[in-house]
């Protein structure tokens, strides 16, 4: 399917790797130009050299962090006027919610809420006059179902989304579209990370932790960030323009309701 993108420009935060360069990868194989971003300069270069080898596309690195206003102006910098904005960053560490001191929620907010919200001040201007922009935000299966330990990270997705409630009918009759992808257990390097944890801490072997996690979704195995990706370019696609303000849940079934 022609997405009808080609030619458009596109910022994808966080995007050096997991979902967001899965989201950008597929962003550049529908013929957009892609500003990818991370804080690793290395990991970073890597994926756009990937990605411009693979693609063609040109895509421009920008090694910032997005939840800082010098970050950010530096991927407005490198695409001023984007067509496309995929709001991503990485989420707060799996921690009891009695752990948490006031400035650890006030950075969790700043991560998940504030940051895509000033992003979006930034780009939606130009978008509306334009009559054309996509703006998808990657946030979490959580916000439906409670995880333990990530009650912070939900608690600011789910604020996001009820932010942009509002904003998406908004800037809808100008040919801005804002939706919100949830995605449940994937191939990531977090992903990764939180089975060693909970490996070390019981005792069990990675793969046992693994299996018994996969063992909880029906389609019976993980979600790779390139299906992801496809789901992305599809919202931000000229096919997409009568989906907004919705959050579309991808988790190999995991999340059991009717509706």
């Amino acid at each position: 399917m022609d997405l009808g993108i080609a030619g458009r420009k596109a910022i994808v935060c966080a995007s050096s790797r997991g979902l967001g360069r899965g989201c950008a990868e597929a962003l550049a194989e529908a013929g957009c130009s892609v500003v990818i971003n991370g804080r690793d300069a290395a990991a970073l270069d890597m994926t756009a050299a990937a990605i411009r080898q693979r693609t063609g596309a040109d895509v421009t690195a920008v090694v910032a962090d997005v939840s800082t206003p010098e970050g950010q102006k530096l991927l407005l910098a490198a695409c001023p006027e984007p067509d496309i904005l995929v709001n991503n960053n990485g989420g707060p560490p799996y921690r009891n919610f009695r752990e948490l001191d006031r400035e650890a929620m006030i950075a969790g907010v700043v991560q998940n809420m504030v940051t895509p919200i000033e992003l979006i001040q930034a780009v939606v201007g130009g978008m509306m006059e334009r009559g054309f922009g996509r703006i998808v935000d990657i946030t979490s299966a959580s916000v439906r179902t409670p995880i333990s330990g990530l009650d912070l990270s939900s608690g600011a997705r789910a604020g996001l989304t009820a932010f942009l409630a509002g904003v998406a009918r908004e800037v809808a009759p100008h040919g801005v579209t804002i939706n919100h992808i949830l995605p449940g257990i994937f191939d990531t390097d977090r992903l990764k990370a939180g089975f060693a944890r909970a490996a070390a801490v019981r005792g069990a072997s990675v793969d046992a932790v693994k299996a018994e996690r996969m063992a909880e979704v029906p389609v019976g195995r993980l979600g790779t960030p390139e299906e992801f990706g496809k789901l992305c370019a599809f919202l931000c696609s000229v096919h997409a323009g009568y989906i907004t303000g919705q959050s579309i849940l991808i988790d190999g079934g995991a999340f059991r309701t009717t509706v």
